[in-house]
């Protein structure tokens, strides 16, 4: 059966982008910039994007595009005869089966908060306390939880079902043009606000006091890491999209616009948020409660609040959902491929394995809330070794695999990355690659152990 393509390069950028726009962009992104002193965290992550991340995604690419397949049998064509490199493909989609089953609950915890402004279920005026009750009934509540995690992966793999150009590419294509309109409207009415300048400031402008306290090492290192998690590499999420791609256009040309497109969501993401919290006393850098504590006490308190409240949490829903069908795109490919199904048998199957393996970090709230794993609760526990395991170390496994004589080697790497009209890729890079970069992913992997 001929493998199916992208219809058009905008819907590959759009899809591609979308798998790297995520919660990591728009949740993780402006807390982590509040807790490492704003403005030069910014400016080291940009770094990095361009050292780190670039290249692994260019990796990833030439992968998928030089064997047309999925994960496990991409590095079953392009690895040497009796060589391993394969077994990591179980393990990218083990990463993505794991990454799913705690993506599925806070993509439903997004759409659930769009439908609550929505609905009026936040009110002008409401008190703090009010509002996160709101975040602890939904997360007590098994019946609401598992409402909303089976409408997300319903919907997901219903999308996928449809192929690349019918299902993904169309839908994709839609979400990303509104989460950019979102974005941008909810960014200018930011601007507004009384405490802008303020925001702004601390977002934008490094203060070497404010770095001082924390640690310039600290800072240098989450950096790192918010870089390189930001694009989803090292489970095959970005392989598969390779897989999809003619040969008209150079890999490197196609990750740098992808990670521009994802930068500058997360960019605009801050440039919502932190004026919003300046302007209404709200601690920058609280931490993950910043989405669904902090800025819901802002909006019940602003005028218009519930109409920019449901906009906001609409932008976050289509930020995780495109996501989240990215990924199923991953699995369904993989299974079709592997075992020699239809996609729509693949569909229904991985329908039914992610939706029953979402089950215990939603019940890690309520029902299994007592229950710790390795110290941690369910869902930071699946965070954590999706985060900080699977994705450095399996990014560090396509990085040897495309410059070393042990694997694919790097003259086919780099022939595969230059094929098409657009930026190359420099040979003079080859030891940076080589020997350096390596090291960079090893410090990322080892700083959340001994930091």
């Amino acid at each position: 059966m001929e493998r199916e393509s992208f219809k058009s390069r905008t819907g590959f950028l759009l899809v591609s982008a979308g798998c790297a726009i995520g919660i990591g962009n728009v949740w993780r992104f402006p807390y982590v910039v509040g807790q490492n002193g704003g403005g030069l965290f910014v400016l080291f992550y940009l770094i990095f994007l361009v050292l780190m991340g670039i290249p692994v995604l260019t990796m990833e690419f030439a992968v998928g595009r030089a064997s047309g397949k999925s994960a496990v049998l991409s590095y079953k064509t392009l690895e040497k005869p009796k060589s391993k490199w394969h077994i990591h493909g179980w393990f990218c989609m083990l990463g993505c089966y794991m990454l799913m089953m705690y993506y599925t609950t806070v993509s439903g915890w997004m759409t659930s908060y769009f439908y609550k402004f929505a609905i009026g279920e936040f009110k002008t005026g409401m008190d703090s306390k009010s509002v996160t009750n709101v975040f602890n009934n939904l997360t007590s509540s098994p019946i609401e939880m598992l409402i909303w995690i089976f409408i997300i992966t319903a919907l997901g793999f219903f999308v996928c079902s449809k192929g690349v150009q019918k299902g993904l590419e169309k839908v994709s294509k839609f979400m990303m043009v509104a989460l950019l309109v979102l974005i941008v409207v909810l960014a200018v009415h930011s601007f507004t606000l009384s405490g802008a300048k303020e925001g702004l400031s601390f977002y934008l402008i490094p203060d070497f006091e404010r770095v001082s306290k924390i640690g310039l090492g600290n800072v240098i290192t989450s950096a790192m890491s918010q870089a390189f998690f930001t694009l989803s590499l090292g489970i095959a999420a970005m392989e598969i999209f390779g897989s999809y791609m003619n040969k008209d256009h150079t890999l490197t040309g196609e990750a740098v616009r992808i990670c521009c497109l994802d930068t500058f969501v997360a960019i605009m993401a801050g440039l919502i948020i932190f004026p919003a919290c300046f302007s209404y006393n709200v601690e920058a850098g609280q931490g993950p409660a910043l989405i669904f504590d902090a800025l819901p006490n802002v909006f019940v308190n602003m005028a218009g609040g519930r109409i920019w409240g449901t906009l906001f949490f609409l932008f976050m829903t289509f930020a995780s959902f495109s996501t989240v069908i990215a990924v199923f795109e991953n699995l369904v490919s993989f299974v079709s491929d592997t075992f020699k199904i239809s996609r729509k048998k693949s569909s229904v199957i991985n329908f039914a394995i992610v939706f029953i393996t979402s089950l215990p970090c939603m019940f890690g709230f309520n029902l299994l809330s007592g229950v710790n794993v390795l110290g941690m609760g369910i869902l930071d526990m699946e965070d954590f070794v999706v985060s900080n395991i699977l994705l450095p170390l399996g990014s560090l496994v396509y990085l040897l695999f495309c410059v070393t004589k042990f694997g694919w080697g790097f003259d086919n790497y780099y022939n595969e990355c230059n094929t098409g009209k657009g930026m190359k890729l420099p040979r003079i890079v080859k030891p940076y690659l080589q020997f350096v970069l390596p090291i960079l992913i090893l410090i990322v992997f080892a700083q959340k152990f001994i930091g």
